[in-house]
């Protein structure tokens, strides 16, 4: 029988958004899969703690961390130090044998306090342009995982692989011309939402914050899309603010619609929707390829490093999205290509297909099975370093004996 030592023991650092936090919980599902002891680190904000009750019997640690945000800089060091301390008094309880970041403000401490115990670390980067603390990272890491190939080349690390962005497993297009299982699945998904199962279906989503930018266009370009579309219907993820204005837009316009602040059960949704119109997030754009939802993406203009607009416009030069910048954005051409995408149109077709090529099912496994491949050598060099007979002293050693 194996002793409790023998399975490895893995940190996820993946809390601060869904985007961050979503990924995470897919390869800690695979490395359960592989018997390992894993524990996510999340941060105390409210979206981890809603996501977590999605996350099933995962176990989840909260980190003190907080983002740099202009004019605090005093709270985020205090919460990178309380982070650190916690870190390194949980991994002296538990010694870790590998650390994964998977960015955003809660990666770094985890990492430092794992390299002070000897864990091998890890990050994930799943934007075309990394994020502060994974460049940062990048200089301590044993290895890279990326979800864009733009973004290897931003990272002090030459020992980077491509892997895409992770998906949860629950991810499966229900486009019955993609996956034949899939039959009918589209309509149980809507039935499930509280949606007509026969109407055109838009999804409206500003990831898992959401986006009053994106819900102002909606406001906007409804009353032409309800004229394009009669029998229109929408699943709007307005984050906490925006919710009875968009629920009166609807209802001025005779839409049918389901609006909800937030939404843990993003495979429904996708799964629902003829179309989306998103921000463009990295995770979200995993979930949206690999559920082949033909896209309007709208990336969130003050992203850091713009990183949201360089992510859109690699799915747009692939033929896999249609990119609009928020500042040039016309309600009546946004419509009018929203009402393309709803279609049973060649051009909605066309970009499913291109889709495929975002999608990387095997992305979280791919990343568990070469952590624990790199855990596996240095658990091999040690016990072979054990099992070495001691070395005769030399002169010197002997002398200062």
């Amino acid at each position: 029988m194996r002793s409790q030592s023998d399975f490895p023991r893995v940190a996820i650092a993946c809390g601060g958004t869904g985007g961050h936090l979503f990924p995470g919980v897919a390869v800690a599902r695979q490395l359960r899969q592989r018997d390992c002891a894993v524990t996510l680190l999340i941060s105390p904000k409210e979206i981890d703690q809603q996501a977590v009750r999605t996350a099933g019997d995962l176990e989840f640690a909260v980190l003190p961390a907080v983002g740099l945000t202009r004019g605090r800089p005093a709270q985020f060091a205090q919460g990178f130090a309380a982070s650190l301390r916690q870190s390194w008094s949980r991994f002296r309880l538990a010694t870790p044998d590998a650390v994964l970041a998977m960015g955003g403000f809660t990666s770094a401490p985890p990492v430092i306090a794992g390299r002070m115990f000897g864990a091998a670390t890890f990050l994930h980067e799943s934007n075309t342009i990394p994020g502060k603390a994974n460049r940062w990272l990048s200089w301590l890491i044993d290895q890279a995982f990326v979800g864009f190939p733009e973004a290897a080349d931003r990272l002090h690390t030459r020992r980077v692989r491509m892997t895409g962005t992770p998906v949860r497993p629950e991810f499966q297009t229900t486009d019955p011309t993609v996956n034949p299982d899939a039959r009918g699945s589209r309509a149980s998904a809507r039935l499930a939402l509280g949606l007509d199962p026969d109407r055109p279906t838009l999804l409206v989503t500003g990831g898992s914050q959401g986006a009053r930018g994106l819900n102002d266009l909606v406001v906007a370009l409804l009353p032409r899309l309800a004229q394009l579309v009669p029998r229109l219907q929408l699943f709007h993820l307005t984050g906490a603010n925006n919710a009875e204005k968009i629920t009166a837009t609807c209802a001025a316009h005779q839409v049918k619609a389901v609006v909800r602040p937030f939404f843990g059960e993003m495979h429904l949704a996708l799964g629902a929707a003829d179309a989306v119109i998103s921000r463009a997030g990295a995770s979200s754009l995993a979930e949206i390829a690999a559920m082949r939802v033909p896209s309007l993406l709208v990336p969130y203009p003050a992203a850091t490093d713009n990183h949201q607009f360089y992510n859109a416009r690699a799915f747009e030069m692939a033929g896999a999205a249609r990119l609009v910048e928020a500042s040039q954005a016309d309600p009546a051409k946004v419509a009018a290509s929203l009402a393309e995408l709803l279609g049973a149109t060649p051009a909605a077709a066309t970009m499913r297909g291109a889709l495929a090529q975002w999608h990387f099912p095997r992305a979280a496994a791919v990343i568990a099975d070469h952590l624990l491949a790199v855990v596996a050598a240095r658990r091999g060099n040690r016990q072979g370093a054990a099992s070495l007979p001691p070395r005769p002293l030399t002169n010197h050693q002997t002398a200062i004996l």
